[in-house]
């Protein structure tokens, strides 16, 4: 499985499943759909119903335990947020989800992974910087998973995986509300070769 995220903030659920499986077909299997998207909740279960079985389909900007239990049931598998709330991740687990919490700070990630965070989201990356993440993943333990999301793009992968990082989630350089199917399709693609160039 690629270390992509793709991040689907604006998608109507009309759109849903055709833009998911373009990013499957390509060969980016993870798909989050932040709740401020518009009827979040039924996106992530036409996605879940259609590809399910070959995409890990999530949503991000979870910031209530209620709102991980609705992901639950709308057949999401994946819980992204912005921010470190331990009772956020408490519930994703809970759930048999997996658990990506938003971090910057070395505290913000060692509290994350005390709480029982899958993988770590970093945002917003620019933030933090090349130098930032190699400080940080200098303390961190070896096996802690970073995703880096926030001004982070193909260019820079490379960069970036030397550095430290374990993946990234990628939103605006791939999708943008009212982009076809096939728009997001093609962007994938060089997301790809540009994700396995930088892995090789």
């Amino acid at each position: 499985m690629r270390q992509i995220i793709a991040i689907l903030r604006g998608i109507d659920p009309t759109e849903a499943e055709a833009v998911a499986g373009a990013l499957i077909d390509a060969g980016i299997t993870r798909i989050e759909v932040p709740l401020n998207s518009p009827s979040p909740f039924a996106s992530v279960e036409a996605m879940a119903k259609a590809h399910g079985d070959v995409a890990q389909i999530g949503a991000g900007t979870v910031l209530t335990p209620e709102d991980v239990i609705r992901v639950r049931d709308a057949g999401g598998r994946m819980i992204v947020s912005p921010n470190c709330d331990p009772e956020v991740i408490a519930a994703t687990k809970a759930s048999g989800l997996d658990s990506y919490p938003g971090v910057l700070t070395p505290t913000e990630c060692f509290a994350a992974l005390k709480a029982g965070a899958t993988a770590l989201k970093v945002f917003p990356a620019f933030r933090l910087g090349i130098d930032g993440l190699k400080a940080i993943r200098a303390v961190l333990p070896t096996e802690t998973r970073l995703y880096m999301v926030g001004g982070v793009g193909p260019a820079d992968f490379r960069e970036w995986v030397s550095a430290g990082a374990s993946g990234f989630g990628i939103g605006t350089s791939l999708y943008r509300p009212g982009d076809s199917a096939g728009d997001v399709a093609a962007r994938a693609r060089e997301m790809v070769a540009a994700h396995d160039a930088a892995f090789a």
